[in-house]
């Protein structure tokens, strides 16, 4: 099921299964991981997955020093365009902190490939 299609579920009172909204989040995370490659900036959505992504300083151990949380349902948009950074911000739905959390300049994210 794609990003979209979770989406219009949703919007229509459906509750997709768990495995199928973390293999959206899991895919659309590996598109900002391959978008933005780096270790500077822990993006998490919880419980599904947790990447490191954006070129900066690497980070190993402990705190991270930028971290971006949400839940699955607001990465899903963000990463489809169907919300903005700025307005999930604003409204609290995205917890960002530290240098270089705004993901902005890599949102919405390519569409996922077609897998045959």
């Amino acid at each position: 099921m794609t990003p979209e299609e979770l989406l219009a579920a949703w919007d229509a009172g459906e509750q997709p299964e768990r495995t199928v909204v973390r293999g959206a989040v899991k895919e659309s995370l590996a598109r900002l991981v391959a978008k933005a490659p780096g270790r500077s900036v822990e993006v998490r959505v919880p419980p599904h997955a947790a990447v490191q992504a954006i070129e900066g300083a690497t980070h190993r151990r402990g705190t991270p020093p930028a971290v971006v949380e949400c839940d699955a349902r607001t990465w899903l948009e963000l990463a489809s365009g169907r919300a903005s950074w700025d307005d999930a911000v604003a409204d609290g739905r995205v917890r960002a902190s530290g240098e270089r959390s705004d993901l902005s300049p890599y949102l919405p994210l390519p569409p996922e490939q077609v897998r045959e």
